[in-house]
């Protein structure tokens, strides 16, 4: 399958990356069959070949999901982002979460405090009187 993906070039620590036609499984930094843009992460600026984009894409080539995200804000493709890296919790956990708070607050009754067994007082000395 064919493949949108960036590919990253630039310095250490000063990223940029071309935006390449290239088969799914193939390794990054090797050949590849049609560079058709840029996108430069740290100024958000970014130059993509709209027409080459379509041609592709009516071909058969599949944007990754960065590239997906890319071609919608640069309004080459219509349709909803994708999610790229998600660190909220799934709604499996967040709906079973409110079930074990449940459980702790039967679980976590205060225990009764008797009013005549009060605790020692310490006198200057530090000697506890009775």
């Amino acid at each position: 399958m064919i493949a949108i993906k960036l590919r990253r070039i630039g310095k250490r620590h000063q990223p940029a990356y071309r935006m390449v036609i290239n088969e799914r499984r193939s390794k990054l930094d090797g050949k590849y069959i049609e560079d058709i843009g840029w996108y430069n992460p740290r100024s958000k600026e970014y130059n993509i070949n709209a027409e080459r984009v379509q041609h592709w894409i009516q071909n058969g080539a599949q944007p990754t999901d960065t590239v997906h995200n890319l071609l919608i804000r640069a309004k080459i493709i219509t349709g909803k982002k994708r999610p790229v890296h998600s660190t909220k919790p799934t709604d499996a956990l967040s709906e079973e979460e409110p079930k074990v708070e449940e459980q702790k607050d039967e679980n976590a009754k205060t225990p009764e405090v008797n009013s005549e067994e009060a605790p020692a007082k310490e006198t200057e000395g530090g000697e506890s009187e009775k």
